[in-house]
């Protein structure tokens, strides 16, 4: 029997994920569910800029772009840090601010338990 790491969303990352267009909101929650299983996702980047362990999953949609940005190297669980929905070939600042923001706190959170 495999184990299975819980998907936690940190912020609002699960809200902004239920914003996908259906067919990426699908194809991010298959992804993440061969996270759990210990796989890679099909298409992926690591975001060391955000955090070490960081990686973006990247879905092409008809319907647009949109990435996940996740750290899974922590024991407990697999951490999405940011969902969104990209209109241009760069990613903005203020996303991988945002992702890199929610990263430091989680560290922060995590070592005073």
């Amino acid at each position: 029997m495999t184990f299975m790491k819980d998907v936690r969303f940190v912020g609002c990352s699960l809200d902004d994920l239920k914003h996908f267009p259906a067919g990426a909101r699908r194809e991010a929650g298959f992804e993440l569910s061969n996270v759990q299983a210990g796989l890679q996702p099909s298409d992926w980047k690591l975001m060391n800029t955000v955090g070490a362990g960081a990686v973006e999953i990247r879905i092409k949609d008809a319907a647009g772009i949109c990435r996940v940005i996740y750290v899974a190297r922590f024991e407990e669980a697999i951490y999405v840090l940011h969902a969104f929905q990209k209109k241009t070939r760069k990613t903005r600042k203020a996303d991988i601010e945002l992702a890199k923001a929610r990263y430091k706190a989680l560290v922060e959170k995590r070592k005073r338990k």
